[in-house]
């Protein structure tokens, strides 16, 4: 009979696995079930007139992917410049540590709003700044070629530093003994990065990359908040429109095919960055043990 001795840490991690439960696992599973259980019957008719008869999910699709693709390599790199900007013990650093931290300690919405005033066609305060110097008033979240920028400035300037913080911290594990050892053969400081720092970073930057994919692709505050997916659907990403497909036009069957796509789509992309981060020399000691 299996007896546990020491209780205290299944308890404590058992709240966290009932939350992950209730509010991970069973709307994951409600969402595929009702994207394939309709009027008491399984079928497959919703992810059939999804992929081959509608072209708005195809066009979200693709607004999706075009965001994610500029918008995940800059945070990335922001975010890990930032993180070596402040990793060093200087007087006054903590204050631009709090800088840094200060948009994403911020409500998202309320960093919308604040971008939405910024940006504004009218009474904008940048077009105020532009027109000042005699520069023309630019559209920004009203120019169907503008809007999906704009949406990554606001993004990289309220999530950049909460991903610092990890970056940051990976930095902090590293021992300064191999910088010194590198500086005295010569080593440049580019030259560290790329062959001290990142590798030894390696853990850290796989979980930022799969943590920021997830978040980034299921994005839904500035297209609610400032867009509405407009001008023109140019911001209309696959979650918003998995929202207004259930909320505004009562369709939940076709909201939770797009949901399924949805997480299927950052399932695949995971996989390929552990596929792409993975430690070589674990993978060779796994496959020498499955020759054995």
């Amino acid at each position: 009979m299996l007896r546990v001795k020491k209780p205290v840490p299944y308890l404590m991690i058992s709240v966290a696995c009932i939350l992950l439960l209730v509010f991970r696992v069973i709307p994951l599973c409600s969402s595929l079930l009702g994207s394939i259980y309709i009027n008491g019957a399984f079928t497959w008719d919703t992810f059939d007139k999804l992929f081959f008869h509608d072209a708005i999910f195809w066009k979200s699709m693709g607004v999706t992917l075009r965001l994610n693709v500029v918008l995940i390599p800059v945070q990335l790199v922001v975010s890990l410049a930032l993180a070596l900007l402040v990793n060093h013990e200087l007087k006054g650093v903590g204050a631009f540590r709090t800088m840094f931290m200060t948009p994403f300690s911020i409500s998202g919405v309320v960093n919308c709003l604040i971008w939405g005033m910024l940006l504004a066609k009218n009474n904008g305060v940048v077009n105020g700044l532009l027109n000042s110097f005699g520069l023309p008033s630019q559209g920004f979240w009203s120019d169907k070629n503008q809007a999906i920028w704009c949406i990554v400035a606001e993004s990289t300037w309220a999530g950049t530093g909460y991903w610092m913080i990890f970056f940051l911290s990976g930095l902090k594990g590293i021992d300064s003994s191999i910088y010194e050892s590198a500086a005295l053969d010569g080593c440049t400081p580019f030259r560290r990065l790329v062959s001290i720092t990142l590798p030894l970073m390696k853990r850290t930057v796989l979980f930022v990359m799969v943590a920021n994919t997830t978040a980034n692709l299921l994005m839904f505050t500035p297209m609610k908040t400032i867009t509405n997916g407009g001008p023109m659907g140019s911001t209309n990403t696959l979650m918003y429109e998995a929202y207004k497909s259930s909320f505004q036009f009562n369709k939940p069957a076709r909201s939770s095919a797009i949901v399924t796509v949805l997480l299927v789509m950052i399932a695949l992309v995971c996989a390929l960055q552990f596929f792409l981060m993975r430690d070589r020399d674990e993978a060779r000691v796994k496959k020498g043990g499955a020759a054995k």
